[in-house]
């Protein structure tokens, strides 16, 4: 590789979205411009079936350390998931049972793939040794930590004030997220900051039983749609998997604020085009213009570029100038139909062809005026009245429903 975008790929790396860097920035970039093959990972826990666009952020610095030439794995914490790290959540997590954790990540690295070249990357699960220790070398890695340390933590200090229960294998979580680091002798840990407690405990391993020390890269997060951190939980995600035009609409539904925040976390584009787009919103360009180019960036990385026009035609007529897609659901109906509460309703419809994921949310659509019949609010009627034909249903900005009576 020649020097100058070896320079370029360690100033993205060590600069895009990180908030922090331990011990300090200085010695990490003396380390990475060594010439050393460094021992580097990034784990994620199969809490879920997929892998969102947040989460793909810290998999684009693994594959610039994999592009340097350094050992890189990629960690599955099927181990991990079975006590759920409960670093930011207020909760416990629950206890997921063997087949949901193998359910979960049996696709992780097909979604992966969309970022990480595998030929250049190391795929393992931290059962292969965490399910190897006994008890006497359970309680030798406890001797490394103190419980005050954990207790100290904010928000585990806030359920506790609280009286709120925090159980005992909550407390070991870092010690063996720790020992993931040790056993793969990491010099280099990528995270979010909310994993910053968890990454020291393996510098910690580190350094009281080999002496060596590593370092932490502690990524920010990429924000949901809604402004707030993506999560399944929210409902603001969008996923690595999603068709292209969704992903397209989810792009362009989201605020002008972070727009410049997605094209640094959210895709792969050169700072050069980060900073051209900060210039055009500064002079008074409109954002809808970025969020396009955006979109369509996004598109491209995750399903190619043949993807992207057709997804923003997609957007253009279903939102822009509502017109329902090619590929409507048309159901045909020759009964009244309700709106909630039985086979024949409309909340039965949307949830049978994917168009909501429950009745709640169905229910809190209606409630938030977001569902229309024929361009017309459904609002408070518990039977629609439908024309003779064709009557359009459409479920918020871009989901559509064809009844034809």
């Amino acid at each position: 590789m020649e020097e100058k975008r070896k320079k370029e790929l360690i100033e993205s790396l060590v600069t895009r979205g990180v908030e922090n860097i331990i011990p300090n920035r200085g010695e990490l970039e003396k380390v990475l411009n060594s010439g050393k093959k460094l021992n580097v990972y990034l784990g994620i826990d199969p809490t879920a079936t997929k892998i969102h666009l947040g989460h793909a952020f810290p998999l684009r610095k693994l594959q610039i350390l994999a592009d340097l030439g350094h050992k890189v794995t990629f960690l599955i914490g099927d181990f991990t998931t079975k006590v759920g790290d409960t670093s930011d959540k207020e909760t416990e997590r629950p206890v997921l049972t063997d087949e949901q954790i193998t359910e979960n990540f049996q696709t992780y690295k097909r979604q992966a793939a969309k970022l990480l070249d595998f030929s250049k990357i190391q795929v393992h699960h931290n059962s292969e040794w965490l399910s190897k220790l006994n008890f006497g070398e359970v309680l030798k890695l406890t001797q490394n930590f103190s419980l005050n340390d954990f207790i100290s933590r904010e928000l585990i200090k806030k359920r506790l004030t609280e009286g709120k229960r925090v159980s005992l294998p909550e407390v070991l979580y870092p010690i063996m997220q720790g020992y993931d680091s040790y056993i793969m002798d990491t010099d280099i840990q990528l995270g979010g900051t909310d994993q910053t407690f968890n990454m020291q405990a393996g510098r910690t391993l580190q350094k009281n039983i080999k002496d060596k020390e590593s370092f932490i890269v502690a990524n920010g997060f990429l924000p949901g749609t809604d402004g707030r951190k993506m999560s399944k939980t929210w409902d603001n995600a969008i996923w690595l998997e999603d068709a292209p035009e969704e992903i397209y609409g989810k792009v362009m539904s989201i605020a002008d604020d972070i727009i410049l925040t997605y094209y640094l976390m959210g895709t792969n584009v050169e700072q050069t085009v980060i900073d051209e787009a900060k210039e055009r919103l500064q002079k008074g360009e409109n954002p809808m213009n970025l969020k396009k180019e955006l979109a369509k960036i996004i598109v491209s990385e995750l399903h190619g570029e043949e993807q992207a026009k057709p997804s923003e035609e997609y957007f253009e007529n279903t939102v822009v100038k509502k017109i329902a897609g090619e590929d409507t659901p048309i159901i045909k109906v020759d009964f009244p139909v309700s709106i909630l509460g039985s086979e024949a309703s409309l909340a039965s419809y949307a949830l049978a062809n994917g168009l909501v994921t429950s009745n709640t949310e169905f229910k809190t659509l209606l409630k938030e005026g977001a569902i229309y019949l024929n361009e017309k609010r459904i609002d408070g009627e518990v039977e629609l009245a439908l024309n003779q034909g064709e009557n359009v249903v459409r479920i918020g900005k871009r989901k559509y429903l064809k009844l034809v009576k």
